[in-house]
């Protein structure tokens, strides 16, 4: 698939470099820039030369940012990602699928991430035996093959040493987590008590006219998973779909989710973690996984449809005169009373020219920052079916500027305990044949936490 993959710092120089395809020594400069003679901490062959300092003065010393990701020159692709102050990039002339190429690049950052912390220079340094053996796992001939972190570390220790010579169970243990289809779980997990935790977070995302006319809403969720489960146990996680329950209509659960008073909701696109069964997805709409051990984000999704806005934010503002304006902010909580929201803060944007403002708030603490530019209006708690206000009268300096003020929107930061877009968790079972313990012998936990993505009101 690839043909090298280089790792730079901010200079240019190269800290890791493997070559898995001689084609790539032809991507010269040419007629792009002078190559640029520099002493690099590793020494590179003249094959792959070229290749080193093309991508050295065309991205990392462009003398103009390079916003694209992906670098042709010379018919070579460089397909590159930051963390930090550090370059990866991957050099190819095969017409490759870069969804691909950068799903490598992201992963391959995650499992440095996952072994030493921070991707930095140092940390790169003090670890390149270990990248080196890294890389020889996770890529055969610039092919990726395994780059699950938990089966990596069955047989790359954390310091970068090679493990003793592992006995034949461990031989035939790391055998089935390399080959086999369940590469994010390792066998023989045992817990005195079997835990699952599941969050819902969602982010609520909102524009709306100052008539209360909504604009564009969608609400964007992860699905969130912490399991403590002993051996290799089967899950199922059951929400309310529109999908699912319309199916079940037709053999009768749709009565039974009425009774419930769980309304449908509409998911317009969700991508789910390579643990998932997609095919009992597809045809039954249940989500059956084997999970990994540990943290890990099962799903996420997106809906448009039937949001539930935890806050109303209703404007007025007018203008008296040319050095005076009266402003007045009322928010009103559209949820039920026995839920209380926290960490509100509702910021009104106030003109350029603002010498002074006086500030009357109902609940909550208020304060205008002048290096902001804004009121931040703040209150810890507020329960639901409520509403408060906050007033403001706004001095300003005489201007010439015969542009009016533009107005910009009240933004708007919550947390919520409850889910915007109206997902429940239905059901969530555990199965595990081999162990002997049911359903009922695993502790579950569900939380469900919606937030404010960017909540706006314009006034």
């Amino acid at each position: 698939m690839i043909g090298g993959l280089f790792i730079y710092n901010h200079k240019g120089e190269v800290l890791i470099s493997r070559v898995y395809r001689d084609d790539i020594g032809e991507a010269g400069l040419k007629a792009e820039q002078p190559i640029i003679s520099r002493s690099v901490p590793k020494p590179v062959s003249c094959l792959k030369r070229n290749a080193v300092d093309a991508f050295r003065v065309n991205v990392i010393h462009a003398r103009q940012q390079v916003r694209s990701p992906v670098t042709n020159i010379a018919r070579t692709s460089f397909f590159h990602v930051k963390r930090s102050n550090i370059w990866l990039a991957a050099v190819t002339k095969q017409n490759v699928n870069a969804t691909m190429v950068f799903e490598f690049l992201y992963k391959m950052c995650d499992v440095m991430s996952a072994y030493f912390g921070k991707i930095s220079e140092e940390n790169v340094k003090n670890n390149f035996v270990l990248i080196y053996e890294l890389l020889d796992e996770i890529l055969d001939f610039g092919y990726p093959q395994n780059s699950e972190t938990g089966a990596l570390k069955t047989f790359i220790t954390q310091q970068g040493i090679k493990s003793q010579v592992p006995t034949k169970e461990e031989q035939s243990q790391i055998t089935s987590q390399v080959t086999g289809q369940i590469g994010w779980r390792r066998e023989g997990i045992k817990y005195r008590r079997n835990e699952l935790f599941l969050d819902v977070l969602e982010s609520v995302n909102l524009l709306m006219s100052p008539q209360g006319q909504v604009l564009s809403a969608h609400v964007s969720g992860r699905v969130v998973m912490k399991s403590y489960l002993s051996g290799m146990p089967e899950c199922k996680f059951g929400m309310n779909d529109k999908i699912v329950i319309d199916k079940q209509g037709k053999g009768g659960g749709s009565e039974e989710a009425a009774k419930s008073g769980k309304q449908s909701i509409a998911i317009d696109d969700c991508t789910f973690h390579q643990c998932v069964r997609l095919s009992k997805f597809d045809s039954e709409r249940s989500i059956s996984f084997i999970p990994p051990d540990g943290d890990y984000e099962l799903m996420r999704y997106r809906t448009t449809k039937d949001i539930i806005l935890p806050f109303r934010v209703i404007p007025l503002v007018r203008e008296v005169g040319r050095t005076k304006l009266e402003v007045k902010v009322v928010i009103k909580s559209n949820f039920k009373s026995s839920l209380l929201a926290q960490k509100i803060e509702v910021r009104i944007p106030t003109p350029l020219n603002t010498s002074g403002v006086q500030l009357i708030c109902m609940k909550g603490k208020a304060k205008y920052k002048a290096s902001e530019n804004a009121i931040v209006w703040k209150i810890k708690r507020m329960a639901g079916m409520k509403e408060s206000q906050i007033s403001a009268e706004i001095e300003l300096l005489p201007t010439n500027d015969k542009k009016k003020w533009a107005r910009p929107p009240i933004s708007m930061n919550f947390e919520v305990p409850f889910a915007p877009s109206g997902l429940k968790v239905r059901y969530l079972k555990v199965f595990e044949p081999k162990l002997n313990y049911s359903d009922h012998d695993v502790i579950k936990w569900v939380r469900y936490i919606g937030r404010s993505g960017i909540y706006e009101t314009r006034c």
